[in-house]
């Protein structure tokens, strides 16, 4: 299983981060790690505008909220290792600063149409350790974790990481593999397209090399292979109606232009009915961020 040093869960009192504190405490205690509770305040008027009593009063709010956190999580768990973080500054760039190599938790407060410079973005693409963005499915769930797989380093990752969450938590896993893609996957020749037996088969053995590592190491997972003929992205989208997570790898290229995730998993990021985890592999993590 791989290692983590902590879970880190961003706090701001909104609903949608209470609902991540308490997959990030139950996170902690099945993987046996203290908890991080993050809360970033910041001063909402321009620099030239400051005013210390103001600003004492907003950070003492922070204070307030922060100390909720805790509270509720200790609640839920006691006994657990409690760390509480009070920092300044936008939440994403908090978070990628406190986290290091450790998992990050985080709410979203919205589904369509992210902005780039919102946090269950930023967050995803930046992290060093996998990103969890938690979302309240809206109905009953299954005991089911989703996760992608296409081949590549980034699919593997991220298939490590679901057996992990289906062993700890006692859930079954779907491999999914959505294969019609013309030029989406770069190692498979374009010609392939039109022969769909053919095809087929090449997918369905990639599918079945890919998982039986990890089945073969977590024997305890009910694991179940899916070969869907979809575009990934719809194929996903249908598969995590019902699931409580749905993992996806990082197929975005790594540069200055601030989109480095790849497009399907910036659409589940958007349009995911369920919680989403990104997970990059460890030849591509960004630099840990200062």
């Amino acid at each position: 299983m791989a290692v983590h040093g902590h879970v880190l869960v961003g706090y701001d009192g909104t609903r949608g981060s209470e609902l991540a504190l308490r997959w990030a405490v139950a996170e902690a205690r099945s993987r046996g790690l203290p908890l991080t509770v993050c809360h970033a305040w910041h001063w909402p008027y321009p620099a030239g505008h400051v005013d210390l009593g103001g600003v004492a009063i907003v950070r003492r709010t922070g204070e307030h909220l922060l100390q909720r956190g805790v509270d509720i999580a200790e609640s839920l768990a006691p006994g657990l290792r409690v760390r509480p973080v009070l920092t300044d500054g936008p939440a994403s760039s908090a978070l990628l600063r406190e986290a290091g190599d450790g998992l990050i938790v985080i709410g979203s407060r919205e589904r369509d149409e992210l902005s780039m410079g919102s946090a269950a973005l930023q967050v995803p693409a930046r992290a060093h350790g996998p990103a969890m963005v938690v979302r309240d499915p809206g109905g009953g769930t299954e005991g089911r974790v989703v996760v992608g797989v296409d081949g590549s380093a980034g699919a593997d990752a991220a298939l490590e990481f679901a057996f992990e969450e289906a062993a700890l938590r006692g859930w079954t896993l779907e491999a999914l593999y959505g294969y019609w893609e013309p030029g989406g996957m770069a190692d498979i020749e374009i010609t392939l397209f039109a022969d769909r037996d053919r095809l087929e088969r090449l997918c369905c053995t990639r599918l079945r090399r890919a998982v039986a590592p990890w089945a073969d190491r977590y024997p305890q997972v009910d694991v179940r292979n899916s070969l869907v003929e979809e575009e990934p992205r719809q194929a996903l989208l249908a598969a995590a109606k019902g699931a409580d997570l749905l993992v996806v790898g990082d197929r975005g290229v790594r540069g200055l232009h601030p989109q480095i995730l790849g497009g399907t998993t910036l659409a589940m990021l958007q349009l995911a009915p369920c919680t989403v985890a990104v997970v990059h592999p460890a030849e591509r993590r960004p630099p840990v961020s200062p």
